[in-house]
């Protein structure tokens, strides 16, 4: 936390909050989902779902102020249009797919990441969802899925089956975190581009025996 707070003073410091910043932390989450541009199968893959598109100024930087900021803020306003956008996915799947109280694991951050930002963003989207979730549709483990190798950022990688092979191995289950055997589990990330990712996260949590797995990303 004191990490967090020291970025922010020196973010603020010498990037004091633009015009849209000020604009996305007064904005109501009915006038941000509207510029939800929904995606069910991220580039042809189904159960990888993108709710944002990234070329949407507007969306960039509220990305931006959760990825790098750790903006409270913003995290509470995206996490309002995802909690509507997730109950909605479940309410139907409870229906025909019997998808019922699923896991909600963030994306993990290696530990290198992790001590250079000083906060996961997933995990702080994750922790504003919990506030809105009173009926507890779902069950948060932020420690179920780690990140056991330190990969170069998938944006520095073009083609999807590169970012597939800077990923493999990289990710792990905690199997001291609780049993995923047998259960549901939705997956969130901030940005999927290629669904690289999300994709080799489900892999993952499929061999360690989970039911079903969705990727769920705020934009893409």
């Amino acid at each position: 936390n004191m990490i967090k707070k020291w970025l922010n003073w020196l973010l603020d410091f010498f990037l004091p909050k633009a015009a849209a910043v000020k604009n996305l932390e007064a904005m109501g989450s009915i006038g941000f989902s509207g510029r939800a541009q929904r995606s069910r199968e991220l580039n042809g893959q189904e159960n990888l779902i993108a709710l944002f598109d990234y070329r949407d100024q507007l969306v960039r930087t509220a990305i931006w102020e959760l990825k790098y900021r750790g903006n409270q803020t913003v995290a509470a306003l995206l996490a309002e249009v995802l909690f509507d956008e997730l109950s909605a996915e479940l309410s139907e799947r409870e229906i025909f797919e019997n998808f019922t109280r699923p896991l909600l694991i963030p994306i993990p951050l290696s530990k290198k990441r992790r001590r250079q930002r000083g906060f996961n963003q997933c995990e702080i989207l994750l922790t504003e969802l919990a506030k809105l979730d009173t009926s507890k549709i779902f069950e948060i483990k932020n420690n179920l899925l780690i990140k056991i190798k330190d990969t170069p950022s998938q944006t520095k990688i073009d083609s999807r089956a590169s970012r597939l092979k800077n990923l493999r191995g990289a990710f792990a289950v905690n199997e001291s975190a609780v049993a995923v055997a047998g259960r549901n589990i939705i997956v969130i990330d901030d940005v999927a581009t290629t669904g690289a990712t999300l994709s080799e996260t489900r892999k993952v949590l499929r061999r360690a025996g989970a039911k079903k797995v969705l990727g769920f990303a705020l934009a893409h």
